[in-house]
């Protein structure tokens, strides 16, 4: 008998997450040949186009959610919908990306189905049908391996470490689920206002350009801005740039902030504590910039500048602008 997975969509400004697609092929490597994918896509007023979007991405079924209440995200109306297709649908596993909505959603999830849960995986292994799943501990310093014992399961899964699923040739059914609210609220969503770093979502950044206390002031991080425009790239910050008042505390990366795994990080008047390679240390190609030739930051780095930042990321600039013309 066949099982069912359900893949947890987010949709962020209009578009699919990227995190969406990656858990579309997390939830393929950890199914049976034959067990069906179903994509849960919540929302308001866009989602009929969104839904055509990610039927082409090798999975059986859309359940597309299109209601007033779904706008925004709230705890109680995106729990009270995932919880009416669990009971339609009786899912073996639901897979959600380890995002601010994947972290709350989850737990509620595992609870509500009596479920095991594994969160923040950044790799899954199948071995003579035993699948494992690896997480990260103690901020990136070690890793542990994990199974299932028994079914059902919930799974996050960190942005940046899974392969995304790719376009197919077959495309799903588009299911138009009616959601039926709940008679009571804990909260009601009045008002969203954001603070972006840039076009760039951090956490699914292929690049990212972050700021420490070496920025100086607000001003000092329009040159970390400018190369950020020349390489399409996500902007940063350290707690200390974030303490200071140098940005807002939406950019900050490290283990009381975000947790980013990019292709490539350059930290830039960065000292490196410890605190802060907790949520960076992962990344592919880290970059260091720094005045200090005998900061922390240098012992993780792939490469390092030993300068003055104001000096180097203008340079840099220049020449990647050179270089991609």
């Amino acid at each position: 008998m066949s099982k069912t997975y359900i893949i947890m969509a987010e949709v962020r400004e209009g578009k699919l997450r990227q995190v969406t697609f990656e858990a579309i092929r997390a939830a393929g490597l950890i199914k049976e040949d034959g067990d069906p994918l179903v994509a849960v896509l919540m929302g308001y007023g866009s989602i009929a186009s969104l839904a055509a979007e990610l039927a082409q991405y090798g999975i059986s079924q859309v359940h597309a959610m299109d209601h007033v209440d779904l706008e925004h995200y709230n705890a109680d109306h995106y729990f009270t919908a995932i919880s009416q297709l669990i009971d339609q649908l009786q899912p073996h596993a639901l897979i959600f990306g380890h995002t601010s909505v994947g972290r709350d959603l989850a737990p509620m999830a595992a609870a509500y189905m009596n479920a095991g849960q594994i969160s923040d995986v950044i790799a899954i292994e199948k071995t003579a049908g035993e699948v494992s799943f690896t997480r990260p501990l103690y901020a990136g310093k070690a890793f542990e391996k994990k199974q299932f014992t028994e079914g059902p399961l919930v799974v996050t899964i960190r942005p940046n470490n899974i392969t995304a699923a790719e376009i197919t040739d077959v495309h799903a059914e588009v299911v138009q689920t009616v959601y039926i609210p709940p008679s009571s609220l804990r909260s009601v969503v009045k008002d969203v206002v954001r603070k972006t770093s840039g076009k760039v979502d951090l956490t699914e950044a292929k690049i990212i350009i972050s700021g420490g206390r070496g920025v100086k002031s607000l001003e000092g991080f329009k040159p970390l801005e400018q190369l950020a425009e020349v390489l399409n790239a996500a902007v940063g910050a350290s707690r200390g740039a974030c303490d200071a008042g140098y940005c807002d505390y939406s950019m900050q990366i490290g283990q009381t902030g975000k947790v980013v795994t990019p292709e490539i990080y350059i930290a830039c008047g960065i000292s490196g504590a410890i605190q802060h390679l907790a949520g960076m240390s992962q990344s592919r190609i880290i970059i260091a910039i720094n005045k200090d030739p005998e900061a922390p930051i240098f012992k993780v780095a792939d490469y390092g500048i030993v300068g003055d930042l104001f000096e180097v990321v203008p340079l840099l600039t220049e020449e990647f602008k050179k270089i991609l013309a």
